[in-house]
């Protein structure tokens, strides 16, 4: 569900391992993305097939790894406002170059991680699929509203003609504030799950 909901949402993601300084060390992935696309350009264009076979396969070998890994950050030209983890367990070095960085970090909870390293946390079984596909569509579906509602403060400063000064409309915490009210809505049902089950027993 990863994949298809940061898509809905026009955002960036990984599904795969994290790579070691992804956002630590951006400058250096960001020219391994600009070799994936000069691979995908030699495979659409038919250039790759002017080298001889094993060098074809070869390249068509880094050219799927590379795609494994990074086509989900294919367009991301900078680190992100904010980091969204499914498992900040398995996901240590991404919460640790986030918070090198200053990046919030909005991560599901479960009973076995330490919820003082994330920013935003939101109790959950981050094992259950089911349980993941419903707070990766709850983060989708805020971050569309955030932006719409952020798109419609915009087209509203420009019909004022407002100075150039105040067009300025910062972007990531409008745009978290709807988030940050779905991860409350979340945490609020989660908790009171869990004392309805602690008095039924």
């Amino acid at each position: 569900p990863i994949r298809e909901e940061a898509l809905k949402a026009g955002q960036y993601y990984i599904n795969q391992r994290w790579l070691g300084g992804l956002l630590t060390n951006f400058a250096t992935i960001r020219r391994r993305v600009t070799r994936m696309v000069e691979l995908q350009e030699m495979e659409d264009t038919g250039r790759i097939n002017k080298y001889p076979k094993k060098e074809i396969i070869q390249l068509r070998k880094e050219k799927d790894k590379l795609e494994k890994y990074l086509s989900g950050i294919k367009d991301m030209k900078d680190i992100p406002d904010a980091l969204f983890v499914i498992d900040p367990r398995r996901e240590t070095i991404a919460v640790l170059e986030a918070h090198k960085l200053g990046i919030p970090v909005i991560s599901i909870v479960d009973t076995n991680c330490d919820p003082d390293v994330i920013d935003y946390p939101i109790p959950g079984n981050d094992d259950a699929i089911r349980a993941i596909e419903l707070v990766v569509g709850l983060m989708a579906n805020a971050f569309i509203e955030g932006r719409q509602g952020q798109d419609s403060r915009v087209e509203r400063v420009n019909d004022e003609e407002e100075t150039a000064e105040e067009n300025v409309v910062p972007v990531m915490p409008e745009e978290l504030d709807p988030v940050v009210d779905e991860i409350d809505k979340v945490a609020v049902k989660a908790i009171e799950e869990q004392k309805g089950w602690k008095e039924a027993n």
